[in-house]
C-alpha cells in the first residue's frame, strides 16, 4: 500500500513539473480553417457569337477556359476560330484562321467567405494560322486627271471611288502566321451557383508576323485589326462559363489581435520607495 502511495505521489508530481515547464499562452490566436473549391472553368464567349449573328461579313467562335493553381493564381486559355471580310483603303479582302492564348491570371479580389468573383490582371501568349485572300482592289492615282467611265463600273458597293480599278480576280495567301504578347484586364462575377459572367480587354504586342510578298496582314484572328506602322493592338471579349469543381482546399485564416492598450502603473504613496 505504502509503495502504491509513494509511486503515485511521485507519477503527479512528474506530471506537475511537466505542465509548468510549458508557457501557457494568455493571449491565444483564433484560427478559422476555411475550404475553397479548386476545379476548371469553362465557357464561350458571347461577343463573338452576337457579331457573327449580326454581320453577314463575320463568324467568329471563341472557347474560353481557366483552372485555379492556388488561391489567386490562375492557368487561363482561349481557343477560337475567326472569318471577316473588310474593305480597308482600296483592298476588299478575308481573312480565316485559327488562333490559341495560353498565360495566367492572377485575382487581386479579395473574397468573403463563399465568394470566388475576380478581378484580375494577367498575361498571354498567342498565336495565330490563317490565311489572306485579296478579293479585289483599286490602285491609288494621285494625278486623276481624267475620269474614264470604264474605271467607274465598280462591282464593289464598299470600295473607294474616284480610282481605277485594279483586279476582281481573287487571289489567295495561305500558310501565315502570327505570334504576339497580351496584357489582359478582366472581371468574373458568379451569377448563379457557379455560373460566371466575364468581361475582359486587351492589348497584344506583335512579336511575329509572317506577310505574303505582296500583300500586308491588315486583320489577324485573335488579334484583330494590324495598324500601318504599329505592333500594337486591341481586343476585348464577354464570356459566359461554368466552373466545375474538382476538390477543396483548406486555407487558415488568423484573425488580427486585437491590441491591448498597456495597463497604467499603480501611483505609489508618498515616503514609499
Amino acid at each position: 500500500m505504502l509503495r502504491y502511495i509513494i509511486s503515485s505521489f511521485l507519477f503527479l508530481t512528474f506530471l506537475l513539473g511537466s505542465s509548468q515547464s510549458k508557457p501557457i499562452d494568455l493571449q491565444p490566436k483564433d484560427t478559422v480553417a476555411h475550404t475553397d473549391p479548386y476545379g476548371i472553368r469553362v465557357g464561350i464567349d458571347l461577343s463573338r457569337l452576337l457579331i457573327s449573328f449580326l454581320n453577314d461579313d463575320y463568324q467568329g467562335l471563341e472557347l474560353v477556359g481557366d483552372y485555379r493553381i492556388t488561391n489567386k493564381l490562375y492557368v487561363a486559355a482561349e481557343l477560337g476560330n475567326e472569318k471577316n471580310t473588310r474593305q480597308e483603303d482600296l483592298y476588299n479582302f478575308t481573312t480565316s484562321g485559327s488562333y490559341l492564348k495560353l498565360g495566367v491570371d492572377y485575382n487581386t479580389y479579395s473574397n468573403w467567405y463563399g465568394m470566388n468573383n475576380s478581378i484580375h490582371v494577367g498575361g498571354r501568349y498567342a498565336y495565330s494560322t490563317f490565311s489572306q485572300t485579296l478579293n479585289n482592289y483599286q490602285i491609288f492615282d494621285t494625278n486623276r486627271y481624267w475620269n474614264d467611265p470604264e474605271y467607274q463600273i465598280n462591282p464593289d458597293p464598299n470600295a473607294v471611288n474616284d480610282f481605277p480599278w485594279g483586279s476582281n480576280v481573287a487571289q489567295e495567301y495561305s500558310g501565315l502566321n502570327a505570334s504576339w504578347l497580351e496584357a489582359v484586364l478582366g472581371v468574373k462575377a458568379e451569377l448563379f451557383a457557379n455560373i460566371y459572367l466575364g468581361a475582359s480587354v486587351r492589348i497584344g504586342f506583335l512579336v511575329s508576323n509572317k506577310e505574303p510578298d505582296n500583300f500586308s496582314n491588315l486583320w489577324i484572328p485573335g488579334f484583330n485589326k494590324v495598324t500601318d506602322g504599329s505592333k500594337f493592338g486591341v481586343g476585348y471579349n464577354y464570356s459566359i462559363t461554368y466552373f466545375l469543381p474538382l476538390y477543396k482546399k483548406a486555407k487558415k485564416i488568423k484573425e488580427k489581435e486585437e491590441k491591448q492598450p498597456p495597463m497604467p502603473e499603480k501611483p505609489r504613496a508618498p515616503g514609499n520607495p
